[in-house]
């Protein structure tokens, strides 16, 4: 479905029962909320808002660049414009930057955070206007294989995935793809993340290249109170590797929460 907001339209999917628990989905730079339905097949008893981050999949692209306030603001908006409160949010790297943001922003929104493959701060934004020179200049098909090596580790050319990552990644608008990317090299969420209270699950993956293990368990560490865990043999986007063993991390959660 199209959601209108003020400025912009997001492409978003709810599914399931109406009174069921509420779980939000945000994804990664550079891919779609497509990304969330293997797991979403294991989540039959949920409430779930998927979505679109301005500049990417169905959604509009508006003129970069973006700020993770931006960012923030959308999925909040989103989620008043559905009346969907008190739910866990899910984020995966840029979007765990967004359900970092919005926890501290709106508690009434947000119960719980899954915080997957993400930082407080991810990069420098020297580092990310450099990556948006070279797409600008040579195309995010040029990108994809440094980008799929990061998100896939060394032996990323063998990995059933692969195909189907390259694809989301030519497919984003590069100008969607500058818009986020210079959210995210403006974000350091040390000091914001550090001063959340409620339960949090964060998830790394043993194989990522972008948010290496250690970076994501820095974040961790700021919340008192998290659960963190490793997951092996799968990289930057295990919900896509993994889905079923990503499931499994959620609905254990969830039910140490309560939120069943």
């Amino acid at each position: 479905m199209l959601v209108y907001l003020s400025d912009l339209r997001l492409n978003a999917r709810l599914q399931g029962p109406q009174n069921g628990p509420s779980l939000v989905f945000a994804h990664a730079l550079g891919t779609n909320q497509s990304i969330w339905d293997g797991v979403l097949a294991h989540l039959p008893n949920y409430r779930t808002l998927t979505y679109d981050h301005r500049g990417h999949g169905g959604s509009d692209v508006p003129s970069a660049p973006y700020s993770m306030g931006a960012l923030v603001r959308d999925a909040e908006r989103l989620m008043d414009h559905v009346a969907i409160k008190e739910a866990v949010f899910i984020g995966v790297s840029m979007g765990g930057m967004v359900a970092q943001g919005l926890a501290v922003k709106r508690l009434d929104l947000v119960r719980g955070v899954v915080l997957s493959n993400t930082a407080a701060k991810i990069g420098s934004a020297a580092m990310w206007a450099e990556r948006t020179a070279q797409i600008r200049a040579e195309g995010l098909d040029a990108y994809a294989d440094s980008a799929l090596h990061r998100q896939l580790g060394p032996r990323w050319r063998d990995s059933p995935h692969a195909a189907r990552l390259r694809t989301l990644i030519t497919s984003t608008d590069p100008e969607g793809w500058a818009g986020c990317a210079a959210a995210i090299g403006g974000t350091d969420f040390y000091t914001t993340t550090a001063s959340l209270r409620l339960p949090a699950l964060v998830i790394a993956g043993a194989n990522d290249g972008t948010t290496p293990p250690d970076l994501v368990r820095e974040t961790a560490e700021l919340i008192p109170g998290h659960h963190f865990k490793l997951m092996q043999g799968v990289g930057h986007l295990p919900m896509v590797e993994q889905p079923e063993a990503y499931a499994t991390l959620l609905k254990t959660f969830l039910a140490q929460i309560g939120h069943i």
